[in-house]
């Protein structure tokens, strides 16, 4: 009897043994689960999207022309509430006695220009000591120069007798705020306010 209970016992030791690997290779397969917790930080990474969009600003609506036709003379200017049909016919005759007078200057000066190169090119002979040819080619360029400043100024005139026609003449091309008569009255192709004017060639 003694014997069949000692080989009970021996045949029951081996099934815990056995049991127990079982266990613990269950607790390993089970152990990799925990590492699913670092999906936090997807969250964070979508929160600076809420703050790109909180700093989109709207733009500044860009200045609307507010002059207001209130008819056409004639000649086929158009009148506002800020400048009356007598100033702007004014203006007009003030322009075209502008245009002309720059036109006639354009091509003296482009007359000069030319005949100093002629006289260059020519049998005019000159000596080192004299700086003769250098004067010469200074007067040329400058004589072009202004040429081409008075050229400029008459695309401004013509740009101004068209907005004569349009009715915008008298306003800033840039705030569309309306030009003091003075200024116009000095320059009569002025498209800019005093204070928005800015340097260069041909700005007015």
């Amino acid at each position: 009897m003694a014997k069949k209970l000692d080989t009970a016992a021996a045949s029951a030791e081996p099934a815990t043994s056995s049991a127990a690997p079982k266990a613990k290779s269950s607790a390993k397969s089970a152990a990799p689960a925990a590492p699913s917790a670092p999906e936090a930080p997807a969250a964070a990474k979508a929160a600076p999207a809420k703050k790109s969009a909180a700093k989109k600003v709207a733009p500044e609506p860009a200045p609307v022309l507010a002059a207001v036709v209130k008819g056409e003379t004639k000649d086929g200017i158009k009148y506002t509430k800020d400048f009356d049909a007598k100033f702007l016919t004014a203006q007009r005759k003030l322009l075209l006695e502008a245009r002309e007078s720059l036109t006639g200057q354009a091509v003296r000066l482009e007359d000069e220009a030319n005949s100093l190169i002629d006289d260059e090119m020519g049998d005019v002979q000159f000596d080192d000591e004299s700086g003769e040819g250098d004067t010469m080619v200074v007067e040329r360029e400058r004589d072009l120069f202004l040429s081409a400043r008075a050229r400029q100024d008459i695309e401004e005139i013509d740009t101004a007798l068209a907005r004569l026609r349009d009715g915008s003449y008298g306003y800033s091309v840039i705030s569309f705020k309306p030009i003091p008569r003075e200024r116009l009255e000095a320059i009569p192709w002025a498209t800019e306010l005093t204070e928005e004017k800015v340097g260069g060639i041909g700005r007015r």
